[in-house]
């Protein structure tokens, strides 16, 4: 257990340090009103204490993700653990700080305005559809799956169309009504009980004293039951996203953004819940490697059910937590993706709403936009989409990529420290250009082959914001 107790030690260190660092690069300007200071619209723009934004945006950000992704992402070992906290402070947390100050700075946008304003108009339309387009298959995926979860549980009573019904009714909810009128007031709520239950989980592992692998020279190495078709670079890098990086965040930023009321509160709001959640992640792999008895006989008994992580997830939380961890397994496996679901549906409503200018005071307004949103979702719902599913982890780190190198022209343009985003920059498109050239769902090439052009693909990248920075810095000042 050294190695997590190390880990936790280690992000919460990096919060104070590294997040001071990211702080002053960007150089918050506490005396600037905020958009929702400038322009409260008591819908999207509301004032709200940084305690409740922070709950929220944790929420907002972690659903099923530290929890789901950690437990797949154990499969490989303690490599693991390296993941989620290089990750967590150097990739996740400049990404998520970065985007959600950058809509503070430009009036509360949507990532697909901001991304645009810095990589040009045909990046902003290209990122209006996609991240449309992946917040209702989120939306879409994250009503059936609660509500095929809640009929098994109501069998004879309700049934899963009326569950589908019910949830989607708080989706509509929650993504027209004013977001301090059920997203404010329910969040936090779930935010402390998906703490508390990483905390007893935590409490669990020492109590009973499980035996957590180490990361050690021995131990660096793949421990996938496939290790040929999975190795560690890239598809670890995609499975843990949600608990290092995910491009997810950035739909659900700009949300909070419109909410602080001074920048100082961006280092908690944004790199802190960052961090938060990859102690969540931390603490979900350290046990799926110990409560079955090994890495080995978590790969064994993931593969024995069939990759079911939902049932992996029941399983630990009843087995260290009794007849309570039941009771939490069911929160994390139907409220928090409830949870995710619905800002999912809000985020596709603003980031449409950005580009349409449409005022969202108006209810009329709102309901205009949501309504084929919700319509298309449910759609969604009756079709086999397992294949588009599949995508998603592509999709969310590619989005995650886009937004670093957003972050990192942002800096050129600046004259300020871009290496902070540069470096996860070229990472992180290695990773997922890597992935869909090797990964079956994509083009199935050799490994070396895929790493190869995702490589050479990453630094041709810096060779072309390299020769563009004069430019890109002339055009800031023009801007």
């Amino acid at each position: 257990m050294i190695t997590l107790c190390i880990s936790i030690v280690v992000l919460v260190v990096g919060y104070w340090i590294y997040g001071n660092v990211i702080e002053k690069i960007f150089g918050i300007q506490p005396a600037r009103p905020t958009p929702a200071v400038s322009k409260p619209d008591g819908v999207d723009f509301v004032q709200l204490p940084t305690w409740k934004i922070f709950l929220i945006q944790f929420l907002n950000i972690a659903g099923l993700g530290p929890i789901f992704g950690a437990v797949a992402g154990a499969l490989w070992g303690p490599v693991a653990f390296l993941w989620i906290v290089l990750g967590s402070l150097f990739a996740g947390g400049v990404h998520d700080y970065f985007c959600g100050m950058l809509s503070v700075r430009h009036g509360g946008e949507s990532v697909s305005e901001v991304s645009g304003y810095y990589l040009g108009n045909w990046i902003k339309q290209f990122m209006r559809g996609f991240t449309v387009l992946l917040m209702i298959i989120v939306g879409a995926v994250f009503l059936l799956g609660p509500a095929k979860i809640l009929a098994g549980m109501t069998e004879g009573s309700v049934n899963l169309f009326g569950w589908t019904v019910i949830i989607l009714a708080y989706y509509v909810l929650s993504t027209i009504l004013p977001i301090d009128k059920v997203i404010g007031k329910l969040y936090p709520i779930f935010g402390m009980a998906l703490l508390f239950m990483a905390f007893g989980l935590l409490v669990a592992m020492i109590w009973q004293d499980m035996k957590v692998p180490e990361l050690s020279l021995a131990s660096f190495t793949n421990y996938h039951y496939k290790p040929g078709s999975f190795p560690v670079f890239p598809m670890l890098f995609v499975t843990i996203a949600c608990g290092a990086i995910s491009g997810f965040h950035a739909t659900q930023s700009p949300l909070m953004a419109r909410c602080i009321t001074n920048e100082r509160q961006g280092k908690t709001v944004f790199f802190g819940a960052m961090v938060t959640e990859g102690v969540v992640a931390l603490i979900w792999a350290a046990i799926s490697m110990s409560f079955f008895g090994g890495v080995s006989e978590l790969n064994l008994t993931m593969l024995e059910n069939g990759d079911n992580t939902a049932f992996m997830v029941n399983e630990i939380s009843n087995g260290a937590l009794g007849t309570l961890g039941g009771l939490l397994a069911i929160l994390g496996v139907v409220a928090a993706p409830i949870t995710s679901g619905d800002t999912s549906f809000r985020s596709a409503r603003i980031i449409i709403a950005d580009f349409m200018k449409s005022d969202q005071k108006s209810i009329r307004n709102r309901l205009l936009i949501s309504a084929p949103l919700f319509i298309v979702g449910y759609l969604l719902t009756l079709v086999n989409f397992g294949v588009i599913w599949r995508y998603f982890a592509w999709t969310n780190q590619t989005l995650a990529t886009v937004v670093l190198w957003t972050v990192t022209v942002y800096l050129i343009r600046e004259n300020k420290n871009f290496w902070i985003a540069l470096i996860p920059s070229v990472f992180m498109t290695a990773v997922v250009v890597s992935y869909i050239l090797l990964a079956p769902e994509g083009f199935s090439l050799p490994v070396d082959v895929s790493v190869f052009i995702g490589i050479l693909t990453s630094f041709a990248l810096v060779v072309l914001v390299m020769f563009r920075s004069k430019s890109l810095k002339l055009a800031g000042k023009l801007n």
